[in-house]
């Protein structure tokens, strides 16, 4: 992982860049992760990115000789916003206190077999800052949410799999090249459908059940009255009817 490869289309690669503090994040540095993922979000021509560290880190949390800034946003750039697009960590090493958070925050996670992932603050007597009070439970339930954040233990990446934390599970030095492939093969996918449903599934989470619904529905109404939805749908019912003439059923 020590050079990023070339990105395939539509996919941006953002490296957390603090290999010599295990990709601890400092105030510049916060900044940094912010402006960058503001501006692919911002990017009509970029579907998916990619958040990494190196070989030894993805992030190791804060920087406690040089705390970032508390700000609107999250402490360590971006984890208090909301982005339109999806983002995978891809996860060699530690991933540890605000790293697992900053974790977290993406929407899925690619993670090397000896990565280890823990609220590790919890022994120096620093909170959980960055959303991870709120998206480890979602993510990997109520229990073992509070046996991580309690107990500050390490967890071995097979647990965090396990648990729900860790999408994908790859050999050593593949997380960034296999987070790579699903951004490729997530961005290939219609598009308009692709964001309608992850914002229905995330504005869900706040909701009752009718409201949910009634919110899905306007999602996927803005999905099937879309250009593109009728090509779609012709394209599978040409399919259906190949397969059915090849007597594949």
């Amino acid at each position: 992982m020590s050079d990023i490869p070339a990105p395939p289309a539509g996919v941006t690669v953002v490296r957390i860049g603090r290999p010599q503090r295990r990709n601890a994040i400092d105030s510049a540095t916060a900044q940094r992760l912010h402006d960058e993922l503001i501006a692919f979000d911002a990017d009509p021509d970029q579907r998916v990115a990619v958040l990494t560290g190196d070989e030894t880190a993805f992030c190791a949390g804060a920087d406690l000789v040089d705390l970032p800034r508390l700000r609107p946003s999250g402490p360590l750039g971006p984890t208090r916003l909301q982005l339109s697009k999806p983002v995978i960590a891809a996860v060699e090493g530690w991933c540890v206190a605000g790293g697992i958070e900053l974790a977290a925050w993406c929407d899925l996670r690619v993670a090397g077999e000896s990565a280890v992932f823990g609220c590790l603050e919890r022994r120096w007597g620093v909170p959980l800052i960055d959303g991870g009070t709120y998206r480890l439970p979602q993510i990997v339930g109520l229990g073992r949410a509070l046996d991580w954040i309690l107990t500050g233990r390490q967890v071995p990446a097979a647990e965090a799999e396990q648990a729900g934390f860790v999408t994908r599970l790859v050999p050593d030095g593949t997380a960034l090249a296999a987070a790579l492939d699903l951004a490729a093969d997530i961005a290939e996918k219609p598009w308009t459908c692709v964001t309608h449903d992850r914002a229905s599934v995330y504005e869900g989470l706040g909701l009752g059940l009718d409201e949910a619904l009634a919110n899905e529905d306007l999602h996927g109404q803005a999905v099937i009255f879309a250009d593109g939805f009728a090509e779609g749908v012709a394209r599978f019912t040409a399919s259906q009817r190949a397969r059915s003439e090849a007597g594949d059923r």
